[in-house]
């Protein structure tokens, strides 16, 4: 699996935390100290802080929420992304992601900012 798909399947996981209305999950994508800056919102900044911007979020409902990388890259244990976003009829944007290799190998968010269009 590329960095890409890598990438796509952390989002998708998140985007099924998000449908469930699951905040704890959709924080979970994030490193411990992430930093999540949003036109929809002050900045949070540590994982409690972003599961409790997620509770507000989740309430609306977003059975319909999707992201779609459209490009990444990565060197060594650091990675982007650059993703496309939409929920139906609340919205749509898109979002910069910084990444780190985690110790387990997996990937995390450790900053995030979205923007609405």
């Amino acid at each position: 699996m590329n960095f890409r798909e890598e990438c796509q399947q952390l989002l998708d996981q998140y985007v099924s935390f998000y449908r469930k209305g699951d905040a704890a999950g959709c924080a979970s994508v994030y490193s411990l100290e992430a930093e999540l800056y949003s036109p929809f919102g002050r900045p949070a900044i540590g994982r409690q802080a972003i599961e409790a911007t997620h509770k507000e979020w989740v309430e609306d409902g977003a059975e319909n929420k999707k992201i779609n990388v459209l490009s990444a890259g990565h060197s060594d244990d650091l990675g982007w992304c650059i993703a496309r976003f939409s929920e139906g009829t609340t919205g749509s944007g898109s979002s910069m992601n910084i990444l780190a290799r985690q110790p387990d190998g997996s990937w995390a968010i450790t900053h995030c900012s979205l923007n609405e269009t």
